[in-house]
């Protein structure tokens, strides 16, 4: 399988890189800083650029069967300008299945069924910017007719994974306090082929 990683350099996206690469898949990684890759493989290849050059997106898809973003939200709506970007690119390629990370913020609220959880006291953060810049990507996707799946993490420290957590269809499973970034990183890997929730978010936590 041929595998374009976006946010490979991430806390998350670097432990898909691995389990990837582990698993003799071919990833392409885009990425703005090649040199915080640390793996080193003849599976993997790198490019240097920005998924939010039309032509960098463009041409990493050129030979990849399926797409997985880990892209990390910032102050600049790097989420909301690519995705268009990433879902055009697919096209031109004929590739239909991607899984991005996104947030438990766009997951439904369970006390509010119109309302996504950052919109509501559910969420703990403050600030709605980076919930905001992940629900516009959301929004793109369900748009689209692609074979989408948006893993939707809650409090996300890091460490190795467990392999036991609980996993919700557009909802954060009752009582989810965290996950860590290694059981979301597998979880997002294996859904890649399993396609267990296309066309849903899906919140996941221990």
């Amino acid at each position: 399988m041929n595998i374009l990683l976006l946010g490979a350099t991430g806390r998350v996206g670097n432990k898909i890189l691995a389990k990837a690469i582990a698993d003799q898949h071919h990833v392409t990684a885009l990425v703005r800083s090649p040199e915080k890759l640390t793996i080193q493989s003849d599976y993997l290849n790198i490019i240097d650029g920005n998924v939010l050059n039309e032509g960098d997106i463009a041409s990493s898809m050129a030979d990849a069967d399926v797409v997985i973003s880990a892209l990390n939200t910032d102050k600049n709506n790097t989420l909301t300008k690519s995705m268009p970007l990433i879902i055009d690119a697919m096209k031109q390629h004929e590739i239909s299945r991607i899984v991005t990370i996104g947030t438990a913020g766009i997951l439904d609220s369970r006390s509010q069924p119109d309302k996504y959880r950052f919109q509501t006291n559910e969420s703990k953060r403050r600030s709605t910017t980076a919930a905001e810049d992940h629900l516009a990507a959301y929004q793109h996707l369900k748009e689209s007719d692609l074979e989408w799946t948006i893993v939707c993490p809650t409090y996300l420290p890091e460490g190795h994974e467990k392999g036991q957590y609980l996993t919700e269809k557009n909802l954060l499973p009752l009582d989810g306090k965290e996950i860590k970034t290694g059981d979301t990183a597998a979880f997002a890997y294996a859904e890649l082929f399993e396609k267990n929730f296309v066309h849903f978010r899906v919140g996941i936590a221990y």
